[in-house]
């Protein structure tokens, strides 16, 4: 059981394994987006991001939005929308907030069509295959993503696609990814662990 702010964080048994208990209204959460501004975000790279309806959508040349702040232990949620030819990603736990990439932090991957198929939508690029199919193109997706120590937990539309132990990247910022087609993000929050 953890403890972080005199909150308690409940636990589910999920298949013998412990699962933070995804969504809990007992967690204290931040907006890091709210679907009205990009205060705590950094462009970069060579994509537009504008704000349409209460979501932020990427297009043009690829690039990241880069969250202002770093983040060691933390659980992610956040809904993304995208069509059959997009790709992005969330990267987390970036060694260098100016330069993301899959070499150096955990890009949890949206790309329904990418050519090799073992690090498709869920999975984390170079580390983990996702353990289920969930083609997530032309509809709203969640994603919750947790990073506790070496303990990297993906949860797709609820499915867990991925948990596996890793210790590369301790810490860092967040980026959402445009790489390509048609990308939205929105109600992007966070809560430490």
């Amino acid at each position: 059981m953890k403890f972080f702010t005199g909150t308690f964080v409940a636990l589910n048994l999920i298949a013998g394994t412990a699962l933070p208990n995804i969504g809990s209204a007992q967690q204290d959460w931040i907006s890091l987006f709210d679907g009205r501004t990009l205060d705590n975000w950094t462009a970069i790279g060579e994509a537009d991001w504008t704000i349409v309806g209460n979501a932020v959508e990427g297009s043009g040349e690829s690039g990241f939005l880069v969250s202002n702040e770093s983040y060691d232990d933390f659980e992610l949620s956040l809904e993304f929308w995208t069509d059959a030819d997009a790709n992005s990603g969330i990267f987390i736990r970036c060694s260098d907030g100016a330069d993301v990439g899959a070499t150096n932090s955990y890009e949890v991957n949206i790309f329904d069509k990418r050519p090799d198929q073992t690090y498709r939508t869920g999975g984390i690029v170079n580390f983990a295959a996702p353990t289920a199919r969930i083609d997530a193109a032309e509809q709203w997706n969640t994603f919750n993503i947790t990073a506790n120590g070496s303990r990297l937990i993906v949860q797709l539309n609820g499915t867990v696609v991925v948990d596996i132990e890793d210790d590369t990247y301790a810490g860092g910022p967040i980026a959402l990814q445009y790489g390509s087609g048609i990308v939205k993000f929105r109600n992007v929050r966070i809560s430490a662990l």
